[in-house]
């Protein structure tokens, strides 16, 4: 197979989104336009990677040497256009003997097999593949012109098109494949002699054409080809995405009552046969195994969920939690970083931080783990089968041994010994008829004006 090589471009100021922060950092389903891009030319078999990015925008070059290193930048300053956009990974390729394909950084729905129809025209005759579709309103693509047999003839932008090109349905996606001595070869040739004194990529068609090298486009749906380069275009992509994951994890046999109201990340794992009521998010990083129940307006983020729990309504599951099989996690219940075990209960109102809890072991209605000085995070371990008395504050570093109980409204300092009795409360003091004492001073009090 031939080698394949990508050059993602990311330089593009991103004004239109009108943020502070660079376009492509934006997110998709809890993840970056450009990690998304990235993701799928390495899915879809480029062994060799460099991104397009401007000075103007160092976050942007922090996320590629993250992801990918130094060598895969590739710095245009200033900017000019597409197609000098391009030209300047010339020197990053000099030695790269393969196909080149060229993506924007901002579609966040293009798959590796989109492109792969693109590596199949190249390999049957096609000196350039490009990518087209057939958008709901094309009004400001440019057309793609094909002859008789297919072959792509020109490429018309909509400002110079006539009404009869204009009534082309198929557009250009600005995606294109070809070798890379044929593709630098093109950009060289490329002039600047427009209003805007760019260098546009799409001139390399006509440069192939004129050549009469073969150039053949492939037409796909609109949704994978669709850019994100305003916060509309954002959400409708975002909603592409969701209505994607959606239908997925429904095929694969995750009971949704109202799939339409609930979120899934890039990477959520739920497993065939887990119920996901409505209202729930999945922020990144979550894992449900199954027969577990995440139940309606829950937030879950960098945890698992295994077999059998039941979580929520109203819970939050923050990174680092991990829900054993059968435990409960119930209302208005806050779990991060804390090992719950088998069959324990957590069931009402409380705060579970840094720690664990043992296997069956009861949180009572209140329970906070008390794991932060203001400078340090400390760890609290409540042991099998522990019963832990409502409204009880667990002051961490703590451990309540197994089977031991704490008193209802304890403030816990010391560890507990198994099968102990912990309390930490004052003692109850009564004096009787105070009250009724109390009502007749104060309401003689309030009659006088007093």
């Amino acid at each position: 197979m031939t080698a394949r090589a990508a050059v993602i471009m990311a330089a593009g100021q991103g004004t239109r989104m009108k943020s502070r922060l660079p376009k492509v950092l934006h997110t998709v389903g809890g993840r970056s336009l450009l990690d998304r891009v990235i993701d799928t030319v390495q899915a879809a078999g480029c062994e060799r990677i460099h991104v397009v990015v401007g000075n103007h925008s160092p976050a942007v070059r922090e996320l590629v040497v993250a992801r990918l290193g130094e060598d895969a930048i590739v710095v245009q300053d200033p900017p000019q256009g597409t197609g000098h956009a391009v030209l300047c990974a010339k020197g990053a390729l000099a030695d790269f003997d393969g196909d080149v394909l060229v993506v924007n950084g901002d579609c966040p729905l293009l798959t590796a097999q989109d492109l792969e129809p693109l590596f199949n025209l190249r390999a049957k005759d096609a000196a350039l593949a490009l990518m087209a579709f057939e958008p709901v309103d094309p009004l400001l693509y440019g057309r793609v012109l094909r002859g008789a047999g297919g072959h792509v003839m020109r490429i018309v932008e909509p400002s110079q098109a006539s009404d009869e090109v204009k009534a082309v349905r198929t557009c250009n996606a600005g995606m294109y494949l070809a070798g890379r001595a044929d593709l630098f070869r093109w950009l060289a040739n490329v002039r600047n002699d427009n209003p805007k004194n760019e260098y546009f990529l799409t001139d390399i068609v006509a440069e192939a054409v004129h050549e009469e090298a073969m150039v053949r486009a492939h037409v796909a749906p609109e949704s994978s080809v669709m850019g994100a380069d305003t916060p509309m275009q954002l959400a409708q992509a975002e909603a592409e995405f969701q209505k994607r994951r959606r239908a997925f994890f429904l095929a694969e046999g995750v009971q949704m009552t109202g799939p339409d109201t609930v979120y899934f990340a890039w990477d959520t794992q739920v497993a065939p046969g887990a119920v996901v009521e409505p209202y729930v998010v999945f922020a990144p990083g979550v894992k449900v195994e199954t027969a577990a129940v995440i139940r309606a307006f829950s937030h879950l983020e960098g945890c698992v969920v295994r077999e059998g729990a039941l979580i929520g309504p109203y819970a939050r599951l923050r990174p680092g939690a991990d829900i054993g099989e059968h435990a409960h996690i119930g209302n208005f219940v806050e779990v991060k970083k804390v090992a719950v075990g088998r069959g324990a209960k957590a069931n009402h109102l409380s705060y579970l931080g840094d720690g664990s809890v043992g296997a069956g072991a009861n949180i009572g209605a209140g329970t906070i783990f008390c794991n932060y000085d203001g400078f340090f995070k400390y760890d609290t371990h409540v042991g099998e089968g522990a019963f832990v008395g409502s409204n009880s504050a667990l002051v961490a570093p703590v451990t309540i041994g197994a089977g031991a109980y704490t008193g209802s409204g304890s403030v816990i300092t010391k560890d507990v010994a198994p099968d102990a009795l912990a309390l930490g409360r004052g003692q109850q003091v009564e004096k009787a008829g105070w009250a009724a004492r109390f009502r007749e001073v104060m309401g003689a009090r309030k009659a006088k004006g007093k």
